[in-house]
């Protein structure tokens, strides 16, 4: 079914303006783009590994995730997802999958097709300009994730990826006063960070034992904002939003 509400696709709009701006005519094509909309369960795959594609998907509520799963099960997740976030927006270019995306929790998803897609960026290459700097912060997000991979202890590495998770969901409107949602299980931390689940459990015990966070009812509290950026080294430049908050 298509769309033209002017608040359906508010969720892209207010993401692309947390690291650029945008134009009252920008605005409006964003808003009138023709989209399906479809409320996902958690835990079910929005699109596969192998899958080829000919739309991308806008997570307009709720979390997902991108993975992959290697031999005897083993699952590699390389990113979250909140409400603006367009993680296949490579398909664009590159609509063979080479990884899955699938719900964290029960979200809503909207589907844009890649034609409608090209046209916005053809008419609008200010737009198309701002789509690939959302491409390039995303592969900085990568890089970090890499660095924290093989370079950061795990409590360093959980520190960091708390810092990014906050940011990300404040700059969007979702989270503030250094509280916001954190749905993932211990088991998807692991499989994010390369932990396995007892030690990331040990972790976050020692995290809590030295009052930087409190996770309950899955909500981060961060207790100690400072304490929290000195133990991750953090450093929120890669994520270039357009009001920094650290630094």
């Amino acid at each position: 079914m298509a769309s033209m509400s002017p608040h359906l696709l508010q969720p892209m709009i207010t993401k692309l303006e947390s690291i650029s701006s945008l134009t009252e005519e920008e605005r409006y094509a964003v808003e009138s783009l023709p989209v399906r909309v479809r409320t996902h369960q958690s835990r079910e795959d929005i699109v596969r590994d192998g899958d080829r594609v000919s739309q991308c998907c806008l997570i307009l509520e709720g979390w997902a995730y991108r993975y992959k799963i290697l031999g005897g099960g083993r699952r590699q997740i390389f990113s979250f997802h909140i409400a603006g976030d367009i993680p296949d927006l490579p398909s664009l270019h590159i609509p063979l999958m080479d990884h899955s995306l699938a719900t964290m929790t029960k979200a809503t998803v909207a589907f844009i097709p890649h034609e409608a897609m090209r046209d916005l960026t053809y008419q609008f290459p200010r737009l198309a300009a701002v789509l690939w700097r959302d491409t390039l912060v995303d592969a900085g997000i990568f890089r970090e994730w890499m660095a924290c991979m093989g370079q950061r202890s795990a409590y360093d590495h959980l520190a960091h990826l708390f810092c990014e998770l906050y940011l990300k969901q404040e700059a969007v409107g979702l989270a503030g006063e250094h509280r916001c949602p954190l749905p993932m299980t211990q088991a998807d931390l692991g499989d994010a960070t390369g932990m396995s689940n007892v030690h990331v459990n040990r972790t976050l015990q020692e995290m809590r034992g030295d009052g930087l966070i409190i996770l309950r009812n899955k909500t981060l509290v961060i207790k100690a904002w400072n304490e929290l950026i000195r133990a991750a080294e953090f450093d929120d430049t890669y994520l270039h939003l357009r009001e920094r908050t650290v630094g």
